[in-house]
Protein backbone atom coordinates (compact mmCIF):
# COMPACT_ATOMS: atom_id res chain seq x y z
CA UNK A 1 0.00 0.00 0.00
CA UNK A 2 1.35 3.60 -0.60
CA UNK A 3 2.22 5.70 2.11
CA UNK A 4 1.77 9.34 1.61
CA UNK A 5 5.05 10.98 1.79
CA UNK A 6 4.17 14.23 4.26
CA UNK A 7 5.08 17.81 2.43
CA UNK A 8 7.01 20.23 4.66
CA UNK A 9 4.66 23.20 4.76
CA UNK A 10 2.37 21.54 2.33
CA UNK A 11 -0.48 23.60 3.68
CA UNK A 12 1.11 27.11 3.08
CA UNK A 13 3.24 26.43 -0.09
CA UNK A 14 1.26 26.70 -3.54
CA UNK A 15 0.48 23.76 -4.85
CA UNK A 16 3.28 21.95 -7.75
CA UNK A 17 2.33 23.02 -10.84
CA UNK A 18 2.70 18.93 -12.68
CA UNK A 19 2.26 18.37 -16.55
CA UNK A 20 2.57 14.48 -17.85
CA UNK A 21 3.93 14.30 -21.17
CA UNK A 22 2.76 10.95 -22.87
CA UNK A 23 -0.84 9.89 -21.65
CA UNK A 24 -1.67 6.76 -23.49
CA UNK A 25 -0.61 3.41 -21.98
CA UNK A 26 1.92 3.41 -18.95
CA UNK A 27 1.08 7.31 -18.75
CA UNK A 28 -2.74 6.81 -17.66
CA UNK A 29 -1.46 5.20 -14.51
CA UNK A 30 0.82 8.56 -13.85
CA UNK A 31 -2.50 10.78 -14.23
CA UNK A 32 -4.16 8.62 -11.91
CA UNK A 33 -1.11 9.26 -9.32
CA UNK A 34 -1.23 13.06 -10.41
CA UNK A 35 -4.53 13.04 -9.79
CA UNK A 36 -4.32 11.40 -6.45
CA UNK A 37 -2.17 14.77 -5.53
CA UNK A 38 -3.97 16.99 -6.45
CA UNK A 39 -6.85 15.62 -4.99
CA UNK A 40 -5.05 15.98 -1.72
CA UNK A 41 -4.14 19.50 -2.69
CA UNK A 42 -0.17 18.89 -3.18
CA UNK A 43 -0.62 19.39 -6.81
CA UNK A 44 -1.86 21.04 -9.90
CA UNK A 45 -2.08 19.58 -13.01
CA UNK A 46 -1.05 22.17 -15.49
CA UNK A 47 -1.38 20.14 -19.03
CA UNK A 48 -1.11 17.09 -20.92
CA UNK A 49 1.38 16.57 -23.34
CA UNK A 50 0.47 13.80 -26.17
CA UNK A 51 0.41 13.67 -30.30
CA UNK A 52 -2.28 11.96 -29.73
CA UNK A 53 -5.29 13.77 -27.28
CA UNK A 54 -7.31 11.76 -24.33
CA UNK A 55 -10.58 10.32 -25.99
CA UNK A 56 -13.14 12.75 -25.13
CA UNK A 57 -10.83 15.90 -25.41
CA UNK A 58 -12.00 18.74 -27.23
CA UNK A 59 -8.29 19.70 -28.13
CA UNK A 60 -7.67 20.39 -31.64
CA UNK A 61 -6.44 17.71 -33.99
CA UNK A 62 -2.87 19.62 -34.88
CA UNK A 63 -1.44 22.72 -32.84
CA UNK A 64 1.64 24.58 -33.70
CA UNK A 65 2.22 28.19 -35.44
CA UNK A 66 -0.44 27.44 -37.62
CA UNK A 67 -3.25 26.78 -35.56
CA UNK A 68 -3.90 26.56 -31.76
CA UNK A 69 -1.60 25.80 -29.38
CA UNK A 70 -3.95 23.98 -27.23
CA UNK A 71 -7.18 23.02 -26.39
CA UNK A 72 -8.82 24.19 -23.83
CA UNK A 73 -9.16 20.77 -21.67
CA UNK A 74 -8.21 17.82 -22.27
CA UNK A 75 -10.71 14.77 -21.93
CA UNK A 76 -12.18 16.44 -18.38
CA UNK A 77 -8.73 16.75 -16.81
CA UNK A 78 -9.40 20.43 -16.84
CA UNK A 79 -6.06 21.33 -18.06
CA UNK A 80 -4.80 21.90 -21.62
CA UNK A 81 -3.69 19.51 -24.30
CA UNK A 82 -0.16 20.09 -26.48
CA UNK A 83 0.96 18.30 -29.06
CA UNK A 84 4.21 18.33 -28.05
CA UNK A 85 7.00 19.07 -24.85
CA UNK A 86 8.05 21.98 -26.77
CA UNK A 87 5.05 23.32 -27.49
CA UNK A 88 4.43 23.38 -23.90
CA UNK A 89 7.67 24.87 -22.59
CA UNK A 90 7.29 27.73 -25.55
CA UNK A 91 3.23 28.40 -24.45
CA UNK A 92 3.26 32.14 -23.52
CA UNK A 93 0.34 31.47 -20.48
CA UNK A 94 1.84 31.60 -17.18
CA UNK A 95 -0.72 29.37 -16.10
CA UNK A 96 0.50 26.32 -17.93
CA UNK A 97 4.40 26.42 -17.28
CA UNK A 98 5.44 23.03 -15.25
CA UNK A 99 7.39 23.00 -12.18
CA UNK A 100 7.53 19.48 -12.59
CA UNK A 101 7.30 17.73 -15.53
CA UNK A 102 6.73 13.34 -15.64
CA UNK A 103 7.69 11.63 -18.61
CA UNK A 104 6.36 8.51 -19.82
CA UNK A 105 7.12 8.27 -23.39
CA UNK A 106 9.24 5.53 -25.44
CA UNK A 107 13.08 5.11 -24.44
CA UNK A 108 14.79 6.70 -27.14
CA UNK A 109 13.35 10.53 -26.68
CA UNK A 110 14.22 10.33 -22.83
CA UNK A 111 17.76 12.08 -23.25
CA UNK A 112 16.01 15.05 -25.55
CA UNK A 113 12.96 15.26 -23.27
CA UNK A 114 14.39 15.03 -20.14
CA UNK A 115 17.31 17.49 -21.19
CA UNK A 116 15.00 19.81 -22.85
CA UNK A 117 12.46 20.09 -19.83
CA UNK A 118 15.45 20.24 -17.38
CA UNK A 119 16.99 23.35 -19.44
CA UNK A 120 13.75 24.97 -19.24
CA UNK A 121 14.36 25.08 -15.35
CA UNK A 122 11.97 22.44 -14.96
CA UNK A 123 12.19 18.97 -12.70
CA UNK A 124 11.93 15.79 -14.06
CA UNK A 125 10.27 12.29 -13.10
CA UNK A 126 11.24 9.84 -16.27
CA UNK A 127 9.99 6.40 -16.57
CA UNK A 128 12.33 3.41 -16.69
CA UNK A 129 14.73 2.90 -18.11
CA UNK A 130 16.90 6.02 -17.94
CA UNK A 131 18.31 6.38 -21.25
CA UNK A 132 18.64 4.12 -24.52
CA UNK A 133 22.35 3.88 -23.83
CA UNK A 134 25.48 4.34 -21.03
CA UNK A 135 26.63 7.64 -22.94
CA UNK A 136 22.91 8.82 -23.13
CA UNK A 137 22.89 8.28 -19.51
CA UNK A 138 26.21 10.08 -19.02
CA UNK A 139 24.71 12.96 -20.72
CA UNK A 140 21.76 13.16 -19.15
CA UNK A 141 23.47 13.92 -15.92
CA UNK A 142 25.36 16.06 -16.95
CA UNK A 143 22.56 18.05 -17.57
CA UNK A 144 21.26 17.82 -14.45
CA UNK A 145 24.67 18.79 -12.73
CA UNK A 146 24.82 21.71 -15.24
CA UNK A 147 20.95 22.83 -14.42
CA UNK A 148 21.32 22.27 -10.89
CA UNK A 149 17.66 20.45 -11.78
CA UNK A 150 16.41 17.26 -10.16
CA UNK A 151 15.57 14.17 -12.22
CA UNK A 152 14.13 11.11 -10.49
CA UNK A 153 13.89 7.95 -11.98
CA UNK A 154 11.04 5.62 -12.77
CA UNK A 155 12.07 2.69 -10.71
CA UNK A 156 9.62 2.82 -7.90
CA UNK A 157 11.21 0.27 -5.50
CA UNK A 158 13.79 2.75 -4.89
CA UNK A 159 11.39 4.01 -2.82
CA UNK A 160 9.97 0.59 -1.07
CA UNK A 161 10.60 0.86 3.05
CA UNK A 162 11.21 -2.91 2.55
CA UNK A 163 14.86 -2.36 0.95
CA UNK A 164 16.33 -0.50 4.37
CA UNK A 165 14.57 -3.32 6.15
CA UNK A 166 16.66 -5.71 4.30
CA UNK A 167 19.88 -3.71 4.57
CA UNK A 168 19.25 -4.03 8.33
CA UNK A 169 18.76 -7.72 8.29
CA UNK A 170 21.85 -7.77 6.42
CA UNK A 171 23.95 -5.43 8.85
CA UNK A 172 22.61 -7.67 11.74
CA UNK A 173 23.57 -10.43 10.22
CA UNK A 174 20.43 -11.99 10.07
CA UNK A 175 21.61 -14.32 7.32
CA UNK A 176 25.31 -14.93 8.30
CA UNK A 177 27.83 -13.05 5.42
CA UNK A 178 26.27 -12.53 1.98
CA UNK A 179 27.56 -14.63 -0.41
CA UNK A 180 25.41 -13.35 -3.71
CA UNK A 181 22.79 -11.21 -4.70
CA UNK A 182 19.67 -12.99 -7.10
CA UNK A 183 17.06 -11.98 -9.47
CA UNK A 184 14.32 -14.18 -10.42
CA UNK A 185 11.12 -13.14 -12.34
CA UNK A 186 8.99 -15.62 -14.50
CA UNK A 187 6.65 -13.68 -16.46
CA UNK A 188 3.92 -14.26 -19.45
CA UNK A 189 4.10 -11.65 -22.06
CA UNK A 190 1.55 -12.25 -24.95
CA UNK A 191 1.59 -11.30 -29.04
CA UNK A 192 -0.21 -8.15 -27.98
CA UNK A 193 2.08 -6.95 -25.58
CA UNK A 194 5.26 -7.03 -28.80
CA UNK A 195 2.58 -5.44 -31.27
CA UNK A 196 1.43 -2.59 -28.69
CA UNK A 197 4.20 -0.26 -30.15
CA UNK A 198 6.61 0.20 -33.01
CA UNK A 199 9.74 0.25 -30.68
CA UNK A 200 8.20 -2.81 -28.73
CA UNK A 201 10.54 -5.85 -28.93
CA UNK A 202 13.20 -3.93 -30.88
CA UNK A 203 17.02 -3.43 -30.49
CA UNK A 204 16.80 -0.34 -32.64
CA UNK A 205 13.96 1.38 -34.91
CA UNK A 206 14.88 3.82 -37.67
CA UNK A 207 19.08 3.96 -36.79
CA UNK A 208 18.22 4.76 -33.17
CA UNK A 209 18.88 2.68 -29.84
CA UNK A 210 15.68 0.98 -28.16
CA UNK A 211 16.93 -2.00 -26.35
CA UNK A 212 13.14 -3.11 -25.18
CA UNK A 213 14.21 -6.52 -23.99
CA UNK A 214 13.33 -8.47 -21.00
CA UNK A 215 16.20 -7.07 -19.62
CA UNK A 216 15.79 -3.55 -20.04
CA UNK A 217 12.25 -2.83 -19.38
CA UNK A 218 9.54 -5.29 -18.10
CA UNK A 219 11.89 -7.14 -15.39
CA UNK A 220 14.25 -3.80 -15.30
CA UNK A 221 12.93 -3.52 -11.39
CA UNK A 222 14.64 -6.55 -10.65
CA UNK A 223 18.36 -5.63 -11.92
CA UNK A 224 17.75 -2.24 -10.63
CA UNK A 225 16.57 -3.30 -7.17
CA UNK A 226 19.00 -6.16 -7.01
CA UNK A 227 22.11 -4.05 -7.54
CA UNK A 228 20.78 -1.42 -5.30
CA UNK A 229 20.69 -4.49 -2.33
CA UNK A 230 24.04 -5.55 -3.61
CA UNK A 231 25.43 -1.78 -3.13
CA UNK A 232 25.77 -0.74 -6.92
CA UNK A 233 23.97 2.22 -8.10
CA UNK A 234 26.48 4.23 -9.64
CA UNK A 235 28.51 2.93 -12.88
CA UNK A 236 31.76 2.47 -10.80
CA UNK A 237 29.86 0.16 -8.49
CA UNK A 238 30.67 -2.19 -11.16
CA UNK A 239 33.22 -4.41 -12.18
CA UNK A 240 31.96 -6.86 -14.59
CA UNK A 241 29.09 -7.90 -16.48
CA UNK A 242 27.92 -11.00 -18.96
CA UNK A 243 24.38 -11.18 -20.22
CA UNK A 244 23.22 -14.27 -21.97
CA UNK A 245 20.61 -13.58 -24.37
CA UNK A 246 17.72 -15.63 -25.99
CA UNK A 247 14.52 -15.27 -27.33
CA UNK A 248 11.36 -17.62 -27.90
CA UNK A 249 9.39 -14.71 -29.46
CA UNK A 250 10.02 -13.32 -33.55
CA UNK A 251 11.17 -10.37 -32.10
CA UNK A 252 14.32 -8.57 -32.07
CA UNK A 253 15.32 -8.18 -28.73
CA UNK A 254 15.67 -10.97 -25.73
CA UNK A 255 12.81 -12.46 -23.86
CA UNK A 256 14.44 -14.80 -22.07
CA UNK A 257 18.12 -13.65 -20.27
CA UNK A 258 20.52 -14.36 -17.94
CA UNK A 259 22.73 -12.12 -16.27
CA UNK A 260 25.75 -12.30 -14.14
CA UNK A 261 27.51 -8.73 -12.50
CA UNK A 262 30.18 -8.45 -10.19
CA UNK A 263 30.16 -5.57 -8.47
CA UNK A 264 34.04 -3.55 -7.49
CA UNK A 265 33.62 -5.22 -4.27
CA UNK A 266 33.54 -8.72 -5.66
CA UNK A 267 30.11 -9.59 -4.75
CA UNK A 268 28.62 -12.09 -7.75
CA UNK A 269 24.90 -11.40 -8.79
CA UNK A 270 23.01 -13.66 -11.06
CA UNK A 271 19.73 -12.67 -12.33
CA UNK A 272 17.27 -14.96 -14.12
CA UNK A 273 14.48 -13.69 -16.36
CA UNK A 274 12.05 -14.78 -18.81
CA UNK A 275 8.73 -13.68 -20.49
CA UNK A 276 7.75 -17.51 -21.24
CA UNK A 277 6.95 -18.88 -18.36
CA UNK A 278 4.22 -20.95 -18.30
CA UNK A 279 2.67 -18.72 -15.68
CA UNK A 280 3.62 -15.27 -14.36
CA UNK A 281 4.50 -15.51 -10.65
CA UNK A 282 5.97 -12.78 -8.12
CA UNK A 283 9.29 -11.12 -9.34
CA UNK A 284 12.15 -11.56 -6.20
CA UNK A 285 14.90 -10.31 -5.30
CA UNK A 286 17.08 -12.79 -3.18
CA UNK A 287 20.13 -12.12 -0.86
CA UNK A 288 22.16 -14.99 -0.17
CA UNK A 289 23.84 -15.76 2.76
CA UNK A 290 26.29 -18.07 4.88
CA UNK A 291 22.86 -18.76 7.26
CA UNK A 292 19.93 -18.52 4.85
CA UNK A 293 18.20 -16.42 2.19
CA UNK A 294 15.47 -12.93 2.32
CA UNK A 295 13.63 -12.66 -0.72
CA UNK A 296 12.24 -9.44 -1.58
CA UNK A 297 8.92 -9.85 -3.93
CA UNK A 298 9.13 -6.10 -4.97
CA UNK A 299 5.63 -6.00 -6.25
CA UNK A 300 4.03 -6.06 -2.96
CA UNK A 301 7.55 -4.92 -1.08
CA UNK A 302 7.11 -8.39 1.25
CA UNK A 303 10.20 -9.77 2.58
CA UNK A 304 10.24 -13.43 3.99
CA UNK A 305 13.30 -14.02 5.82
CA UNK A 306 14.60 -17.81 6.03
CA UNK A 307 16.82 -19.78 7.93
CA UNK A 308 17.27 -22.74 9.86
CA UNK A 309 15.62 -21.80 12.85
CA UNK A 310 12.99 -18.97 11.21
CA UNK A 311 10.91 -18.36 8.32
CA UNK A 312 9.41 -14.70 8.54
CA UNK A 313 7.81 -12.29 6.10
CA UNK A 314 6.32 -9.20 6.32
CA UNK A 315 4.94 -6.72 4.25
CA UNK A 316 6.13 -2.84 3.91
CA UNK A 317 4.82 0.41 2.59
CA UNK A 318 6.32 2.54 -0.64
CA UNK A 319 6.83 6.23 -1.10
CA UNK A 320 5.51 7.39 -4.53
CA UNK A 321 8.19 8.35 -6.15
CA UNK A 322 6.45 11.69 -7.56
CA UNK A 323 5.49 12.46 -4.01
CA UNK A 324 8.77 12.20 -3.01
CA UNK A 325 10.52 14.66 -5.72
CA UNK A 326 7.76 17.19 -4.76
CA UNK A 327 9.03 16.58 -1.27
CA UNK A 328 12.97 17.19 -2.57
CA UNK A 329 11.41 20.50 -4.26
CA UNK A 330 10.18 21.48 -0.70
CA UNK A 331 12.82 20.74 0.96
CA UNK A 332 16.56 21.03 -0.74
CA UNK A 333 18.91 18.70 1.86
CA UNK A 334 16.48 16.02 0.79
CA UNK A 335 18.13 13.37 -1.10
CA UNK A 336 15.94 11.46 -4.47
CA UNK A 337 14.92 8.22 -4.17
CA UNK A 338 15.97 7.43 -7.10
CA UNK A 339 18.19 10.29 -8.52
CA UNK A 340 19.68 9.72 -12.09
CA UNK A 341 22.86 9.43 -10.58
CA UNK A 342 22.02 6.16 -8.84
CA UNK A 343 20.85 4.51 -12.06
CA UNK A 344 24.52 4.53 -13.56
CA UNK A 345 25.03 0.24 -12.41
CA UNK A 346 21.52 -0.33 -14.15
CA UNK A 347 22.49 1.22 -17.19
CA UNK A 348 25.98 -0.54 -17.27
CA UNK A 349 23.95 -3.76 -17.37
CA UNK A 350 21.68 -2.31 -20.06
CA UNK A 351 24.90 -1.03 -21.82
CA UNK A 352 26.00 -4.62 -22.02
CA UNK A 353 22.37 -5.66 -23.65
CA UNK A 354 23.06 -2.97 -25.92
CA UNK A 355 25.85 -4.09 -27.31
CA UNK A 356 26.04 -7.71 -27.10
CA UNK A 357 25.40 -9.88 -30.01
CA UNK A 358 21.69 -10.32 -31.07
CA UNK A 359 19.84 -12.59 -28.80
CA UNK A 360 19.44 -16.27 -30.04
CA UNK A 361 16.57 -17.69 -31.36
CA UNK A 362 15.53 -20.79 -29.03
CA UNK A 363 14.80 -23.89 -30.95
CA UNK A 364 11.42 -25.31 -32.02
CA UNK A 365 11.29 -28.25 -29.99
CA UNK A 366 12.37 -26.42 -26.31
CA UNK A 367 8.79 -24.41 -26.93
CA UNK A 368 5.31 -24.71 -26.77
CA UNK A 369 2.76 -22.40 -27.73
CA UNK A 370 -0.10 -21.10 -25.67
CA UNK A 371 -3.55 -19.16 -26.48
CA UNK A 372 -4.54 -17.67 -30.05
CA UNK A 373 -4.72 -14.13 -31.83
CA UNK A 374 -3.53 -11.79 -29.17
CA UNK A 375 -3.15 -14.04 -26.25
CA UNK A 376 -0.77 -16.56 -28.09
CA UNK A 377 2.73 -16.54 -25.98
CA UNK A 378 5.48 -19.13 -26.16
CA UNK A 379 6.63 -21.31 -23.19
CA UNK A 380 10.51 -22.09 -22.73
CA UNK A 381 11.12 -25.39 -21.66
CA UNK A 382 11.95 -25.71 -17.94
CA UNK A 383 12.73 -21.96 -17.96
CA UNK A 384 11.47 -20.99 -14.79
CA UNK A 385 13.75 -23.77 -12.73
CA UNK A 386 16.96 -22.98 -15.16
CA UNK A 387 16.11 -18.90 -13.65
CA UNK A 388 15.66 -20.00 -10.23
CA UNK A 389 19.71 -21.74 -10.45
CA UNK A 390 20.69 -18.75 -12.14
CA UNK A 391 19.80 -16.47 -9.28
CA UNK A 392 21.30 -19.19 -6.56
CA UNK A 393 24.27 -20.15 -8.68
CA UNK A 394 25.51 -16.65 -10.40
CA UNK A 395 26.13 -18.85 -13.58
CA UNK A 396 24.17 -18.03 -16.97
CA UNK A 397 22.01 -20.43 -18.69
CA UNK A 398 24.51 -21.66 -21.19
CA UNK A 399 27.13 -22.18 -18.45
CA UNK A 400 24.87 -24.09 -16.24
CA UNK A 401 23.66 -26.16 -19.59
CA UNK A 402 20.23 -25.35 -20.36
CA UNK A 403 19.16 -27.55 -23.02
CA UNK A 404 18.13 -24.62 -25.12
CA UNK A 405 21.22 -22.48 -24.51
CA UNK A 406 22.91 -24.82 -26.94
CA UNK A 407 20.65 -23.52 -29.71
Amino acid sequence: MTEAVRLPGETQARPVSIALVGIHGHGASHLRRIQDLVDSGGARLSALVDPRPLAGSDAPATGGPAGPRHGSDAAGTGAPWFPTLGDLLSAPEPEVRPDIVVLSTPIPTHLPLASAAMKAGVDVLLEKPTAASLAEHTALVKVAEETGRRCQVGFQTFGSHAIPAIERLIAHGEIGEVTGVGAVGTWVRTAGYWARAPWAGRRTLDGRDVVDGVVTNPLAHAIATALKIAGATHSADVADIVVDLYRANPIEADDTSSVRVVTSEGLRCGFGLTLCAPERTPARVIVHGTKGRIELAYETDTVRVITDTMDLEKSYGRDSLLEDLVAARRDPSRQLACDVRDTGAFMRVMEAVRTASDPRPIADEHVEWHGEGDDRHPVVEDVAAWCEKVSSTSRTFAELGAPWSRT
